[in-house]
C-alpha cells in the first residue's frame, strides 16, 4: 500500500546483513536486475551511474559469499564479452524482493502510523525536543 502523494516521502531500503562479509541490500539487488536485463556489468554499471570497477567488486563479493556464483561473465574481445544472472543469481534477486514486498505490504500500517508522525513538509523545524 503506498501512502498518498502528499504525505511524507518514507521509504524502505532492506539491508540484509550476514555474518560473511556480505550485505545485501537495494543497490546490489538493483545490479543484478540489470545485469539480468543488459547482459553486461559495465552496462548495467553505466546505468546505475557507477563505475565497473565498483560493480565488479560487489558482483565478486556476491559470487564468492554464495555456495555457487550469482553471475557469470566472459570476458570483453572481438566477440564482446558479457555476464548472465545464474540460477542462483535469480533466486537470490526472488528471495530478495519478496522480502521487499513482504516487509512493505504487511508493514503498511506501521508506515502509515510513521509518517503521520512526521512533521508537515515546510513545518518550523527550529527548536523543540532533543536538541
Amino acid at each position: 500500500m503506498t501512502p498518498p502523494a502528499t504525505s511524507p516521502r518514507l521509504r524502505i531500503k532492506l539491508r540484509l546483513e550476514y555474518d560473511s562479509p556480505l550485505i545485501l541490500g537495494p543497490g546490489k539487488a538493483e545490479l543484478l536486475a540489470r545485469i539480468a536485463r543488459l547482459g553486461s556489468i559495465s552496462a548495467a554499471a553505466r546505468e546505475m551511474g557507477m563505475s565497473y570497477k565498483r560493480a565488479w567488486t560487489l558482483v565478486e563479493e556476491m559470487n564468492v559469499a554464495f555456495a555457487h556464483p550469482v553471475i557469470d561473465s566472459a570476458r570483453g574481445g572481438p566477440g564482446g564479452g558479457g555476464a548472465t544472472v545464474t540460477e542462483t543469481g535469480g533466486k537470490v534477486l526472488t528471495h530478495y524482493r519478496a522480502l521487499e514486498s513482504l516487509l512493505l505490504e504487511a508493514g503498511a500500517n506501521d508506515l502509515q502510523a510513521l509518517n503521520a508522525l512526521l512533521r508537515p513538509e515546510g513545518a518550523d523545524r527550529t527548536g523543540g525536543a532533543g536538541r
